[in-house]
């Protein structure tokens, strides 16, 4: 378990992108006051999915306009057709914590 910052420090509608303590980058979002985190690379090609736009649990990669649903992992339109690995966010003593999961996304 990682943790990230102070739930007060990731508003609605930000992200965050970890690096230490993970094998790979993790973006952690604020979709309207509901916490996802989602590997950070887009699967189409290698842009930062933390700088994408936000917009209900949907993020869109700033590249190549790839679009991910935050719940799932899933793309939901072209050109990506790679699923994001999840993993579990909580909130703890005001914190964000991160859980990383292992293995091939769903």
């Amino acid at each position: 378990m990682i943790t990230v910052c102070r739930v007060d420090d990731l508003p609605p509608g930000e992200a965050v992108r970890v690096t230490d303590g993970v094998p790979a980058p993790v973006a952690v979002f604020n979709a309207d006051g509901d916490l996802f985190a989602v590997d950070d690379t887009c699967t189409h090609q290698d842009a930062s999915l933390a700088d994408g736009w936000l917009e209900g649990c949907f993020i869109e990669c700033p590249l190549h306009a790839s679009a991910f649903d935050l719940r799932t992992g899933l793309p939901t339109c072209l050109p990506a057709k790679a699923a994001l690995r999840t993993h579990r966010v909580t909130v703890e003593d005001g914190e964000v914590r991160l859980h990383v999961s292992v293995g091939e996304p769903a």
